[in-house]
């Protein structure tokens, strides 16, 4: 936002001082003095395993969409968006790999062709999937997502909201994300594999 105003402000010193210099009019141009601060970048930190623990324990205890939303993020690696959109048939759970089979749908695009992708579920992912599953709706998070659209907006919202009151206010749900690329690494998975399961088309992990 604040790189879309930096120039706007400039095209319009731009016109002022051609203005001034068409009608011959002396002083300072008024746009100059105007102080535009650099933008600043959210951080998004991964999040220490111990939480991530802590988030997975919370989220079996409560045992609800919001939560299974939560939970079948932190071991895939998931964005937001992805997981929030995903229809029921996506979640493959008889195969010998239990899997998602992410692919881009009407109410809810994928970032880049690169983003289609398999993705094996395991751990507490393999649980929320599970309990989608026994859930009566086609679409896995009916709360964020009804057929027409997909609304990652009101999810993010929630889920940061509460897990602030799990692990405090340095953390994000994009957290997650960075955390299972940082974990994969740990077990010297092999980094085009860890690019594949994130849905790069390059080395930097996509946000």
């Amino acid at each position: 936002a604040v790189t879309g105003i930096k120039r706007m402000c400039g095209s319009i010193k731009a016109i002022m001082n051609l203005a001034m210099a068409e009608h011959g009019i002396e002083g300072r141009n008024p746009v100059s003095s105007i102080y535009m601060p650099d933008e600043v970048q959210e951080e998004r930190q991964p999040i220490p395993l111990d939480a991530i623990r802590r988030i997975q324990r919370d989220c079996i205890a409560i045992d609800d969409e919001m939560r299974w939303l939560l939970a079948i993020i932190s071991d895939t690696g998931m964005r937001l968006s992805e997981a929030a959109g995903l229809h029921r048939d996506d979640i493959i759970l008889d195969f010998s790999i239990p899997y998602i089979n992410l692919q881009p749908h009407s109410w809810r695009r994928l970032k880049t062709k690169g983003s289609a992708r398999h993705i094996p579920l395991i751990g507490t992912s393999l649980w929320a999937a599970k309990r989608i599953h026994q859930y009566d709706s086609i679409y896995a998070f009916p709360r964020y997502c009804d057929g027409k659209i997909c609304n990652a907006n009101s999810a993010s919202a929630a889920l940061n909201k509460w897990m602030k009151k799990v692990i405090g206010d340095d953390f994000i749900v994009h957290g997650l994300r960075h955390s299972l690329r940082d974990r994969l690494r740990a077990v010297e998975c092999p980094s085009d594999i860890i690019d594949a399961i994130g849905g790069c088309t390059s080395t930097a992990f996509g946000h």
